[in-house]
């Protein structure tokens, strides 16, 4: 059963990629008083961006969480892929990449009032 885990590797892998190509400076973060041993940002840097916590974020080759619509709605803008690779993104999770819409308040209703 060696493919079971073959969607989770491929979202690890292109999670892993995203952070590869970003640059904590240019995300608005600090480098640091250490040199990184790898370039980009590391998985603590994208929970941060994210505002989640680094075991709500998904899937990886190490385990995780299978990733969730509102997990990948905070990930999204911190990963700041174009509009294709956020359908990836979220293709790979099996969601759909419709932005989530925002809730509103329900019209009042009318009410009787005691003063007619």
């Amino acid at each position: 059963m060696a493919g079971n885990n073959a969607p989770r590797d491929e979202l690890g892998d292109f999670l892993k990629a995203r952070r590869a190509q970003l640059r904590p400076h240019a995300v608005g973060m600090p480098n640091g008083d250490r040199p990184r041993r790898m370039p980009g940002l590391r998985r603590e840097d994208v929970a941060q961006l994210a505002a989640i916590s680094l075991t709500a974020t998904p899937a990886s080759k190490h385990g995780g969480l299978p990733a969730s619509a509102p997990v990948l709605a905070a990930l999204a803008p911190a990963l700041r892929p174009d509009e294709d690779q956020r359908a990836y993104l979220y293709g790979l999770a099996g969601k759909d990449a419709a932005r989530p819409r925002r809730r509103t308040a329900a019209p009042p209703t009318p009410t009787t009032s005691s003063w007619s």
